[in-house]
Order: structure tokens, then C-alpha cells, then sequence
């Protein structure tokens, strides 16, 4: 198993006292609280009848919430304010617009900066008293403008995140921005930028446990593009009625700018010294890549004009991020296009060999330790050894995925489908891509590469004693703890899952390409042994007449003149007679290996003793004579047509007969049938083989490959029996006609065993 992570294992442990796990299952979008600077109303939008109002209405409105719940909302608002508001409302649930509004608070008027959002059936309005008369546009349009112009100079992602933190410091007069990248979608984070002001401690390159930002805490920030904390010592407001009728929860504020956040992270807030705090999302794909943090060491109001301005940087500045990306992605696929075309140029139709034998070129094309493709139930390595329980996780996994789907981990280990057993001398990285829904795929592997990582603090202590009890301990370079993280690969790149894709379009290129040929082959070689098999049927069929007439007239002459002719003519005569015969015998051979070609198979499940008490009605006999004493196994059921694997066996007991040892060789004859699981010669995993031993002469090596043609015999015609030298191939045929594989093992003077598989449903 993988070495444990000295911060994630913390985290697990910290269940002791101060429990983790509350953090992550606190449902923070209903804790049915806002904070204070502001208040809210939440709408019926159909009959504009208020159904929700934050408790501190009456301070801020002049009306108390209990008056507002139940009556309409233009008792707060103008009928045309109303109506803007459902407009703006309207074009998106989760977008919240800005509107001034002019409010009679108890007849004192006061402008209010209303912010609007659908959720469900409501209108959420959100009013924030406005502190100044005119909003300050022009200063926040020349920021923001100033700030994307040095984002687009920047080249590469860190220099972007150091453009960005300088940027948001200088827009909003924050104390400390700092850019915090996202190991994986619910891993630690890393500060790779910031900015401050003197008398902070630096933070960057600190990492943060992944228990700092619980799983929902990511889910709104990936749903909301910024989060402002005006006051950690504010105290919220709650909301009447504190429950909905219909579901009985608190108000959902998903997408509220007042939503109260948690008190475990308020707290963690004051424990770093932070009085307010704003967030604004990085995301990339879809997928939270990151934060750009904003503390204050003092309480500080965000107006929403400096909000709409942060979070239109940050949409800007996430583009930026991607557009960076995706020219090192295609920077670094032009810099791979002359290794993947050398890979590519070589791909024949055996796609593992031609792939994975060889040099290291597959391989080295992602930088990793080990390689594999993995088709048709046969596996081809480069490289490191993969543990087969691995490959048959990533079977499974891969047949989930649509094909040319690139799926990746640094961290085998904290994978929930992770194979068990020992894993610490395998992989701890692998990026496949699938290449088809049965599960084939073509994965690289790295081993673990140990790397020394700055804790913000002890990553064995994320919670401490303190005035309060067990808490999350404070984060500041005065506590940085250095550890070495174990089990982990270097990170797969989006240019390694890009080069991984590229090479799958090529592949599957060449493949289609391939299969329309062989496709093409097939259908004409498909032609070929109807009109050959139609040929073998007439020829055999319309050769049986002259032979008989042949053999018929040369018994005549025998019969009739006999006493007129020399002992020579008598002798050629009934060597006609006997060729005559032994050519219709073969032309029965030819016509029943040609029918095997026509007709149909009936597969069914069928007892392999049934089959073979059957085959030793016919073989018992020439067994008995040859004195060959017949061993069987516990046979079970196979999947085969019942007739000609009955053929299949009566040939193997007859070959067994006729080729048994010599007397004088070994007294105790014997032919054993038998089940095992065996792999075949063509490799993949091994599969239900049925087995005929024989202890008879055997065969030699370099003729073994001849007793499966038809009309061979490694004797004469009249030694060992006699015969046509077409059983075997008869064998052959049937068991190819059924899918399966036949082979043979053989040694002179010890014997000879035939194996066959059935083919898909044989027994597998």
C-alpha cells in the first residue's frame, strides 16, 4: 500500500475531540442566517406576496419582518421597482442583478442597492443601505481595464495568478490576496501568489489541508463567483419564518451575496487574524481550479459595484488561466507530434506489438515508468510491472466511459475503487484512455515520487486546545511544518491527457481504417470458401460415379476373364480396384469436411460425459483391440453443438487407438479426458480447456504443425491403422466453426495431448 499522506491522515484523525467530519456535512447554503449590513426579502413571484423576511427589516425598511410575511411587497417597493426586479429575476436562476432603489424607510427615503436572484418560486431580494450617493464606475472601469491588460501579458499560469493578486490588492485595498490553486477537485491547496501589505507573514508556497474548504464549501464557491465576509464578529440575522412551510428547512441561500458562512470557518478566520475576508472563484472547465482570497484586518463593506467588477476580473482572469493552458497543451503537442507520428507509423494491425514491443517509445511519450494495452482480454506491457488486479480495476472502470475518454489520478491509493493487496512496489500515477465500451484501454503508469511540502501548520495537529476548546489550528509561515508526501506520482499535465487523446484520434483512425479492409478481406474470402466449399461438394459428389464404374469394370474383367489373363494383368487389376477404393474413401473425406463449412452450428449447454459415453460406443471398440484403457474426470457442462463435438471426440479416442504405444514400449496404455483452465498459446486469461492425453509415440516438434492439415499422415496409408488424414483436420475445422483454439503438446515415446476451448460461452 501506498505511503500515507502525513496532512491527510491528520485530517482523518482529527475526529478525536474537535470532529472534522461536522464541517463537511454542515448544510451551510440553510443556516438561515445573513449578515447584518444588509437585509433580505424573499418573493412569491407569481402574486409578489412575501413569504420570507430577514428579522432586521424593521431597522433598515421601517417595517418589521412579522408585517412584511404574508403581505405584498410593494408595501416595501414601487410597483415599478417590482417589476424591474422580476425582470432582472427572470433571465437566469442563479444570476443576481443589481438594481437602486429608492426605499421609504418610515418616511425617511434611503437608497438601497437591491440584488436579485430566482431560487425556485422565490425572488430574493437583497437590499444593502447605499453609503454613497453615486457609484464610483469610472474608477472601478479604469481598475479592472488596467488589470486585463497586464492578465493578457502574462505567459504562464503563476505569472497570471502573481498579475492577478496585484491587480485585486490595488482594485479593493485588501491587507492580504493571495492565488490558491486546487490539488484535484477535494485535495489540499497551495498559495502560488500573493500580495500584502508590510507586517503579514508571506504565505506563499504554504499548503492548506483539504479540510480548510469542505466539499460544499467548494461546491457554491464553483457555483458562485465571489463571497464576501464584511465583519467575522458580525452578528447575523436571522430570518421569519426560520423554516419554509412546504419543506420544513431553512430559506436555501445557494446564491445569496448575504448569506452567512459557517461558524467554523468564521472562527478559523479570527484564529489567522483575518476581520474580513472576500473570495473570488477560479474555475476551469467547469471544475474549481482555484481561489483568489482577499483578507482585511478590519472590517470592510464591499460595495456591489467593486463586487460586479472583482467578479468580472475573475470570469476574465479564469479565461486567461484557460487560454494559458491551452497554448502550452498546443505548444506541447507540437513539441510531441514527431514522437507520435513515429508511434503512429509503426501501428499494424497487431496494434499491442507493433505499439509496445520494441523500444520505449510509447512509454517515454508521457515521461512514465510503465505502459499497457489492454484489448480483447490480452494485455501488452512496456516498462514497470502492473499488478493484475490493477488492470482488471481499470477494465471495469474503462467500460464505464465512452471511448476516448482520458481519465487520470496522481493517487492510486485514494482511489475508492482501488484494487487491495500490497501496491507500494507498483504504480502510484496512471492516466488511460478507454478505447472501446467492453473496457479495452491503453494506460501510462508512474511510480510514487516522494516530494517535501511547507505545512501552514503541523499537518498531525489541524486541531488544537485553545480559549474555545479543541479548534482548527491558526495557519502562518511562524508554523510552517515541512513533510514529505508519500504514495503520489508527479501530476498528470493537461498536456500529457492531450498528447494521451491525440494518439487515441490517430489510433482509431488507423483502426477503422484497418477493420474496413479487413472487412473488404473478409467479404471476399468469405465468396471464396462458399464457391470452394460448392466445388469440394460437386467435385466429390460427380467424382463418386466414375470411380464406381471404374472399380465395377475392373471386378468384371477379373470375374470374367481371369483364366485368359497373365498373373500381371490379374495383379494391376485389383490394384485398380483397391486405388478406386481408397479414392472414394477420400472423396468421402473431402465431402464431409465440405459440409462441415455449410451447415449451421446448434449450441447448447450439453454434458461433456453424455457426449462422451457416445464417442466410446464408436472408439471403445478399436481402444479395446488396440488395449488402450480409457481415463475420465469429472466432466461438466459445455457449450458446443452436441453432434460435432461428438465427431470432435470419436476422432481424438480413434487417433489415441491407432497411435498407442508399442508393445514392447510401455504395457499400460492410456488415453485420460479431462477439464482444466488453461491459457492458450495466443495468450489472454486462461480459459475452460477440454483435454485428450494419450501415453502413446507421441509426436516430434517439427512436425506437429503438419498432423492438422487435410490429407496428412506422418505414416503410410496402411501403417497404424490406415486411414485418409482428415480426422484431425475435421477436428480443427469443428473447433474453429465453434470460435475456439485447438493446440496439441507433444513429446516422442511420452504421449500426446490435444486441448480445445469452445469458444465465447464454452464453459468460460
Amino acid at each position: 500500500m501506498s505511503h500515507p499522506d502525513p496532512g491527510r491522515e491528520a485530517e482523518a484523525a482529527a475526529a478525536m475531540g474537535f470532529d472534522l467530519g461536522e464541517c463537511v456535512q454542515e448544510p451551510i447554503h440553510l443556516l438561515g442566517r445573513i449578515q447584518s449590513h444588509g437585509t433580505l426579502l424573499a418573493v412569491e413571484a407569481d402574486t409578489g406576496t412575501v413569504d420570507t423576511a430577514a428579522l432586521n427589516t424593521g431597522c433598515l425598511l421601517g417595517i418589521e419582518a412579522q408585517e412584511l410575511v404574508g403581505g405584498p411587497v410593494t408595501r416595501v417597493l414601487s410597483p415599478e421597482d417590482w417589476a424591474e426586479a422580476l425582470e432582472a429575476g427572470a433571465q437566469h436562476e442563479a444570476v443576481s442583478l443589481v438594481l437602486p432603489v429608492s426605499i421609504d424607510a418610515a418616511g425617511d427615503p434611503r437608497m438601497f442597492d437591491v440584488t436579485a436572484h430566482r431560487q425556485g418560486p422565490l425572488l430574493i431580494l437583497e437590499c444593502e443601505p447605499r453609503a454613497v450617493a453615486l457609484p464610483h464606475f469610472a474608477r472601478y472601469y479604469q481598475g479592472v481595464r488596467r488589470a486585463l491588460t497586464r492578465l493578457r501579458s502574462s505567459t504562464s499560469a503563476i505569472e497570471c495568478c502573481q498579475a492577478a493578486t496585484r491587480e485585486i490588492r490595488a482594485l479593493t485595498g485588501f491587507d492580504r490576496v493571495v492565488a490558491y490553486r486546487f490539488e484535484g477537485e477535494d485535495g489540499p491547496g497551495e498559495v502560488v501568489a500573493e500580495e500584502l501589505t508590510d507586517g503579514h507573514e508571506p504565505w506563499l508556497g504554504l499548503w492548506f489541508p483539504a479540510s480548510d474548504i469542505p466539499p460544499q464549501a467548494r461546491r457554491l464557491y464553483r457555483d458562485n463567483w465571489i463571497r464576501v465576509i464584511a465583519d467575522v464578529d458580525d452578528v447575523s440575522v436571522g430570518l421569519h419564518p426560520p423554516r419554509q412551510a412546504g419543506s420544513g428547512l431553512p430559506l436555501d441561500l445557494s446564491n445569496s451575496v448575504l448569506r452567512t458562512v459557517s461558524g467554523f470557518h468564521l472562527e478559523y478566520l479570527r484564529n489567522i487574524g483575518v476581520k474580513s475576508s472576500m473570495s473570488v472563484s477560479v474555475l476551469r472547465e467547469g471544475g474549481l481550479w482555484g481561489l483568489i482570497a482577499c483578507h482585511g484586518d478590519t472590517a470592510t463593506t464591499v460595495s456591489p459595484e467593486l463586487r460586479a467588477a472583482c467578479e468580472f476580473f475573475g470570469v476574465a482572469f479564469s479565461l486567461q488561466l484557460a487560454a494559458i493552458e491551452e497554448r502550452q497543451q498546443a505548444e506541447a503537442l507540437a513539441a510531441s507530434r514527431e514522437r507520435l507520428d513515429r508511434i503512429v507509423s509503426r501501428v499494424t494491425s497487431d496494434l499491442g506489438t507493433s505499439l509496445l514491443t520494441g523500444d520505449d517509445a510509447l512509454r517515454t511519450l508521457l515521461d512514465a515508468d510503465g505502459a499497457a494495452l489492454c484489448r480483447g482480454g490480452r494485455g501488452h506491457f512496456s516498462g514497470m510491472t502492473v499488478a493484475p488486479a490493477l488492470l482488471e480495476t481499470l477494465q471495469a472502470h474503462a467500460s464505464g466511459l465512452s471511448p476516448g475518454t482520458v481519465w487520470s489520478t496522481d493517487r492510486l491509493s485514494g482511489e475508492p475503487d482501488r484494487p487491495g493487496g500490497d501496491l507500494t512496489s507498483g504504480p502510484a500515477g496512471v492516466l488511460m484512455v478507454t478505447l472501446s465500451r467492453s473496457g479495452d484501454f491503453l494506460a501510462w503508469f508512474r511510480r510514487e515520487r516522494p516530494t517535501a511540502r511547507q505545512w501552514a501548520a503541523d499537518p498531525s495537529k489541524p486541531v488544537q486546545a485553545g480559549p474555545r476548546g479543541e479548534r482548527l489550528t491558526p495557519r502562518g509561515s511562524g508554523a510552517v511544518f515541512r513533510a514529505v508526501v508519500r504514495g503520489q506520482s508527479p501530476p498528470w499535465t493537461p498536456a500529457d491527457r492531450a498528447t494521451a487523446q491525440e494518439l487515441w484520434r490517430a489510433l482509431t483512425g488507423l483502426v477503422l481504417r484497418h477493420e474496413a479492409e479487413l472487412r473488404a478481406l473478409n467479404d471476399q474470402l468469405r465468396v471464396a470458401n462458399a464457391d470452394l466449399d460448392s466445388f469440394a461438394h460437386a467435385a466429390a459428389h460427380d467424382l463418386k460415379e466414375p470411380l464406381r464404374g471404374i472399380s465395377n469394370a475392373a471386378a468384371f474383367v477379373v470375374e470374367d476373364a481371369a483364366a485368359d489373363l497373365d498373373a500381371t494383368t490379374v495383379r494391376r487389376m485389383h490394384t485398380m480396384r483397391r486405388l478406386a477404393g481408397r479414392m472414394d474413401e477420400l472423396l468421402d473425406s473431402l465431402l464431409h469436411f465440405a459440409r462441415l463449412g455449410r451447415g449451421g452450428l446448434h449450441r447448447v449447454r450439453v454434458p461433456l460425459d453424455r457426449v462422451l459415453d457416445s464417442a466410446l460406443e464408436v472408439a471403445g471398440e478399436r481402444l479395446a483391440e488396440a488395449r488402450v484403457r480409457v481415463i475420465r474426470r469429472d466432466l461438466p457442462e459445455v457449450y458446443a453443438d452436441e453432434h460435432r463435438l461428438y465427431e470432435v471426440l470419436v476422432n481424438l479416442l480413434v487417433n489415441a487407438a491407432k497411435y498407442a504405444a508399442d508393445q514392447g514400449d510401455r504395457t499400460d496404455r492410456t488415453v485420460e479426458v479431462l477439464v482444466d483452465t488453461l491459457r492458450t498459446p495466443a495468450g489472454g486469461t486462461p480459459r475452460q480447456t477440454v483435454v485428450v492425453r494419450d501415453n502413446g509415440i507421441g509426436i516430434p516438434a517439427d512436425r506437429q504443425a503438419e498432423v492438422f492439415e487435410l490429407f496428412r499422415r506422418l505414416h503410410g496409408p496402411d501403417e497404424r491403422g490406415g486411414g485418409a488424414g482428415v480426422g484431425l483436420a475435421i477436428v480443427k475445422r469443428i473447433i474453429e466453426r465453434h470460435g475456439g483454439e485447438l493446440w496439441l503438446e507433444s513429446e516422442p515415446g511420452r504421449g500426446t495431448s490435444f486441448c480445445f476451448t469452445l469458444g465465447q460461452g464454452g464453459g468460460d
